[in-house]
């Protein structure tokens, strides 16, 4: 056992394990250690800042074993990434390796926000990705970092190119939708009028049901998204 392994170990919540497990299903439950999510962060923070250059070597043993391992791969991403160049660098290497929707969202890059024309050029390159959680990803950072100040209405198009037929992909396209549906409705509320023949149907009646959800919105906003839904 390495000392990474035997850290993470020493910070699992056997009752937690057993309720993380079940989120990810299509994870090993004997892969999922049961470390809650800030005593991952603190640790990710303290290894990063206390052993930089372990940390490094660690993201360069892949593919890991423990989803706690992959989680604490991507916590250091965000940590260690000083320059959008350097997150890209990182995350062509590690994204193939995500076999999960928890550990793909959790990635947060501060660095993106250096260079925002850069990181959505990247970010079209993942879309057109084969894999699975790359796409998610790209999705996940169009909807973090594009849906205030710099958003443009064409982003709404780049989400809806995506033809895709799983699940964690089109849930991630939904959520972004619900959000733009709040945050940006002079541009989202027209492309959702246009109803199925720009949205797959599925896509397009769970964002609306999630924006529905929403405290964001006022009774009369949320009539008008269920009066939008496809039958």
């Amino acid at each position: 056992m390495n000392t990474i392994e035997r850290d993470l170990r020493n910070l699992a919540d056997l009752d937690y394990q057993a309720f993380q497990s079940k989120l990810v299903p299509n994870i090993d439950a004997n892969l999922v250690l049961g470390v809650r999510a800030p005593k991952l962060r603190k640790y990710a923070k303290d290894f990063a800042k206390a052993h930089p250059h372990e940390a490094r070597t660690f993201m360069q043993q892949l593919p890991h074993t423990y989803y706690e391992e992959n989680n604490l791969h991507g916590e250091l991403i965000g940590l260690l990434a000083k320059t959008p160049e350097d997150a890209f660098e990182m995350l062509d290497v590690f994204l193939p390796y995500v076999d999960n929707w928890a550990t793909c969202d959790l990635i947060r890059v501060k660095a993106f926000k250096k260079d925002l024309p850069a990181t959505l050029n990247k970010i079209q390159g993942w879309i057109a990705s084969d894999h699975e959680y790359m796409v998610r990803f790209s999705v996940v950072q169009l909807m973090t970092l594009f849906l205030d100040e710099a958003f443009e209405p064409e982003h709404l198009q780049m989400v809806a190119s995506i033809k895709r037929e799983e699940y964690y992909i089109n849930m991630a396209r939904a959520w972004y939708y619900s959000f733009a549906l709040i945050k940006q409705p002079e541009a989202t509320v027209p492309f959702f009028e246009k109803r199925p023949a720009v949205l797959d149907t599925w896509t397009y009646n769970k964002a609306l049901q999630k924006a529905r959800e929403s405290r964001r919105i006022s009774d009369e906003q949320k009539a008008y998204f269920q009066s939008l839904k496809i039958k």
